[in-house]
């Protein structure tokens, strides 16, 4: 795991109302375009989609006021080698096995808790099932907006600014892993109570990952998109199981 030796801790303030700023405009969108568009699931998860380019957008207007730039939350848009490039993706697939494996857990965990549970509630993705153009737009918008923006926005930038305003130690690099996973997954609250389980305990692998492979949140996107990938075929070929869930990803 690594430390941000040659990084100056951020003021704790600062930091905390950058924090507040991003997550706060994100539930003002969301209450406020749900209160708009009702019940329609394309129209909630398209004000969903709204909220994570509207914390991209709050993101970078903090880097360019602090003087920074995406390589501080771990994306580096360096040329790479061939060798660099295969070494992202393999590490990419490690990634992948790992945070399904964690998914997994969650799902047994919250099972063994409640013998009547389900899988995560999948209902609001019913406008995928069967329809083809929905699933390539779903693709295209969730790629942007979930494989890149969450990553940027719960691994990248709020592990960073909470590991910095513990001077970035490890032990406030691992604190950090674990509060970015509980926001993670309380941020699939839509999904009940299952669906937070799951998605904490991958936030989890994902966080401790983004520690692994020293920061670079690349091998983070690409993971994020293969599992993206893998629930959004799923769904758009039917429902796993009853009442519109999906047991697994």
């Amino acid at each position: 795991m690594t430390e941000l030796e040659n990084d100056q801790p951020g003021p704790i303030i600062a930091n905390l109302l950058q924090v507040f700023s991003v997550f706060l405009a994100a539930a003002l969108i969301i209450w406020g375009g749900w209160s708009v568009v009702g019940d329609d699931p394309f129209a909630r998860q398209a004000v969903v989609w709204v909220a994570n380019v509207a914390m991209l957008v709050s993101i970078w207007i903090g880097l360019r006021a602090r003087g920074e730039t995406w390589e501080k939350l771990g994306l580096s848009f360096k040329s790479l080698g061939k060798r660099a490039l295969l070494r992202i993706v393999l590490q990419s697939i490690a990634v992948l096995v790992f945070a399904l494996a964690a998914f997994v857990a969650g799902s047994m965990l919250t099972m063994s808790l409640q013998a009547t549970a389900g899988g995560a509630d999948m209902s609001g993705y019913k406008y995928l099932q069967g329809n083809l153009p929905m699933l390539v737009l779903a693709l295209a918008a969730v790629y942007v907006v979930s494989s890149f923006g969450e990553e940027v926005v719960y691994r990248g930038f709020l592990m960073t600014r909470l590991a910095e305003m513990g001077k970035g130690t490890k032990m406030a690099w691992r604190t950090a892993a674990l509060i970015s996973a509980i926001v993670f997954g309380l941020a699939h609250f839509d999904w009940g109570i299952v669906g937070i389980v799951q998605t904490t305990f991958m936030g989890l692998a994902l966080a401790l990952s983004f520690l692994l492979v020293k920061r670079n949140l690349w091998v983070l996107v690409l993971s994020h998109a293969y599992v993206d990938t893998v629930l959004l075929v799923q769904l758009y070929l039917g429902p796993t199981g009853t009442g519109g869930q999906a047991t697994s990803l």
